[in-house]
């Protein structure tokens, strides 16, 4: 039937092009199509999204077919960052972490928090107020620290840009550590050491790091180098996953891997604090069509940096492996995080103090 109403002015005044449609590519298509076993339809869209190499879709439609390769090969002052980590909790020093208000920030804080009280570090936090102070480490945060006698800050989420509350605690004789994702200023801050992916290689697959995806490879690495990554990998993967998709950061490269299982892990977490935000959202974990896949993937280590070079530590990887091969498995999905937990973790610091909570 045909419509007869007259169009309304604004109507009218729309463009006639409203879609951009992308050329079709029938070679790269039908090539992966094939190689990959998919619809050319499928395929077609992973060629609009800028893949369009074998690899490239592999590595979309299979993260675990992703191989890392080891941090300490991409940023240059992890090492620096670890030696000094390790030094401090050796010598029983106390170490203050400096978060932020938002849902990236204060996973990455009880993400290094949690990592460091089990690797045996004396250590607490500091979360600025959104509305009285702002964002980021300040002046009044480091001198408290040094009232307290902590001798190394690591902050999470922020500092790239703290240029004078940085180079006031290296006056006052306080190591500092920065962790951070945000863009490089003109003049970096004096720290000892600065973990930020936008000073890495554009093509790594850390690139696309969150703020709790750098504090996770801190911690990782650490526990690694230290032999204590037992009963730890699965929490953290949990609250790596909650700050990437917070935090809008792609689901490309390392935040692909990781995500995909701590999706998978989030239902049956163990953090009291996340299964109540669980309960309180009303989410609702939904099996996942690809379990079975994965069955013969046993022999990676969950979360950690030698996945893909055959390595493993105790424990770690058989916490999820046995889950895995019962089939479909239960997983949140990335919407339940973007509009349902995050929000909620975003709420705390615009309504009340994050420090309290």
């Amino acid at each position: 039937m045909q419509n007869n109403f007259p169009l309304s002015p604004k109507q009218q005044n729309l463009p006639n092009q409203r879609w951009l449609i992308y050329p079709e590519q029938p070679e790269i298509t039908k090539q992966l199509a094939k190689t990959l076993e998919i619809s050319p339809l499928i395929a077609q869209t992973l060629i609009n999204r800028d893949i369009s190499t074998i690899e490239q879709a592999q590595a979309f439609l299979d993260p675990e077919s992703i191989k890392l390769p080891l941090p300490i090969e991409e940023f240059p002052d992890l090492d620096i960052s670890l030696n000094l980590l390790q030094t401090t909790i050796s010598q029983e020093q106390k170490i203050a972490i400096c978060g932020d208000y938002d849902a990236d920030g204060m996973t990455s804080t009880a993400l290094l928090l949690r990592a460091l009280k089990h690797l045996g570090a004396k250590v607490d936090y500091a979360i600025p107020s959104r509305m009285q102070e702002g964002y980021g480490i300040n002046q009044r945060i480091v001198e408290e620290f040094h009232q307290e006698g902590v001798s190394l800050i690591l902050t999470v989420d922020n500092g790239i840009a703290a240029y004078e509350p940085i180079a006031r605690a290296r006056e006052l004789g306080v190591n500092v550590i920065i962790t951070d994702h945000h863009d490089i200023p003109p003049k970096l801050p004096p720290a000892h050491a600065i973990l930020n992916p936008k000073l890495i290689s554009e093509t790594s697959p850390y690139r696309s790091v969150a703020g709790v995806g750098v504090a996770y490879v801190l911690a990782v690495s650490l526990a690694q180098r230290l032999g204590k990554t037992q009963g730890l990998i699965k929490p953290l993967l949990e609250l790596f996953t909650l700050g990437t998709i917070a935090d809008l950061a792609p689901l490309t490269g390392v935040n692909r891997r990781l995500v995909k299982r701590g999706l998978q892990y989030l239902p049956h977490s163990q953090l009291p604090g996340v299964q109540a935000l669980i309960q309180v959202s009303g989410v609702q974990a939904k099996e996942e069509g690809r379990g079975k896949k994965e069955e013969g993937r046993g022999k990676r280590e969950e979360g950690t940096y030698e996945e893909g070079r055959g390595k493993k530590e105790d424990g770690t990887h058989k916490e999820g492996r046995g889950k895995r091969e019962e089939g479909n498995q239960k997983s949140l999905k990335p919407d339940d995080i973007g509009f349902r937990l995050g929000p909620r973790i975003n709420a705390v610091g615009r309504i009340a103090d994050p420090q309290i909570v």
